[in-house]
């Protein structure tokens, strides 16, 4: 499995309602999307910095969505370009499932 964490720097501190908001005016899109485990959604606590963090089966899945098309529309939706960091997860415990998924 594959985390990225999807992380920008908004131009102005939003409160938790508004980026609240938003991020459920965009949560659909990911619904049932090809290789995506689970998305969380984040916002730092002065409202500077928010993203995603996202598990993914492989990289080249997460590669597939993260197009420039996609992080213009991120660009334009929260006036940033997203970063995006990768990393190997080859273990991942699902409380709520009372899972654990290995690999």
């Amino acid at each position: 499995m594959i985390l990225a964490i999807v992380t920008f720097n908004l131009p102005r501190p939003v409160a938790l309602a508004e980026i609240s908001a938003t991020f459920q005016s965009t949560a659909p899109r990911y619904l049932k999307l090809p290789g995506l485990l689970r998305k969380n959604y984040f916002v730092s606590e002065d409202g500077r910095r928010a993203g995603g963090v996202y598990v993914w089966e492989s990289r080249a899945q997460a590669q597939a969505v993260y197009s420039p098309e996609w992080q213009a529309t991120v660009k334009a939706k929260y006036g940033a370009d997203p970063d995006i960091v990768f990393l190997e997860s080859p273990v991942m415990v699902d409380n709520g499932a009372g899972t654990i998924r290995v690999g």
